[in-house]
């Protein structure tokens, strides 16, 4: 059950894009994109169930879940596989390590959603591209992507990170700098104008009081 408008294969999704929406089916019921609107969702791909980066990107995730509930963020996963394939997955990764997977998964056996994305093109064989992941704000807005390769799995915690930074700075006043965590200072935004003829050595780069 999806319902996905198919973006240009020529006009990839951007950070600063609409988020497509869509209906579709998962572990945890029928799931519609913009219902999450007012929240930050983090919507992540992965190549194929059982196996084995996947199982720990899930792994990590699922025990990482009450962080992101407290930074208001919805997980959403998906993949090609069906809902059953799905199910049984998850009762699996329960079974093998003691780890609830409370976030719903999607299915996406057409690859529209995927495509839709731009995560894999039209003519694309299989999904083992599917390794991405959109950070999603409460207006639904793409506010960055990330893409891996299907051999390597992503950090659940820079995941986590790039949650909180992203809310941190969304106001505007604030840039984060590299390997900010919540708590350290944030920097000014660049000088213009007069301000950047600034003769103290910092001008460049403060951080904020």
């Amino acid at each position: 059950m999806t319902d996905t408008p198919a973006l240009s294969p020529a006009r990839p999704l951007r950070i600063g894009d609409m988020a497509p929406d869509f209906i579709a089916r998962s572990t945890k019921g029928p799931v519609r994109l913009s219902s999450q609107r007012g929240r930050w969702v983090v919507f992540f791909s992965h190549p194929a169930d059982f196996t084995p980066v996947c199982t720990t990107e899930f792994v990590a995730l699922a025990r990482l879940q009450p962080q992101f509930d407290a930074l208001d963020c919805a997980l959403i996963g998906l993949s090609v596989d069906s809902l059953y394939a799905h199910l049984a997955w998850v009762k699996a990764i329960e079974d093998q390590f003691g780890v609830p997977i409370g976030f719903p998964i999607i299915e996406d056996p057409s690859m529209a959603i995927g495509q839709a994305y731009g995560m894999i093109d039209h003519s694309s064989p299989d999904a083992m591209a599917m390794r991405s992941a959109y950070f999603i704000d409460p207006a639904g807005v793409v506010r960055a992507i990330t893409t891996y390769p299907h051999n390597v799995g992503r950090s659940a915690e820079e995941m986590l990170r790039l949650v909180a930074a992203l809310k941190a700075v969304e106001d505007g006043k604030g840039f984060a700098p590299a390997g900010w965590q919540p708590g350290d200072p944030l920097l000014a935004p660049p000088p213009d104008g007069a301000a950047a003829t600034n003769k103290e050595a910092d001008w460049f780069c403060r951080t904020l009081p």
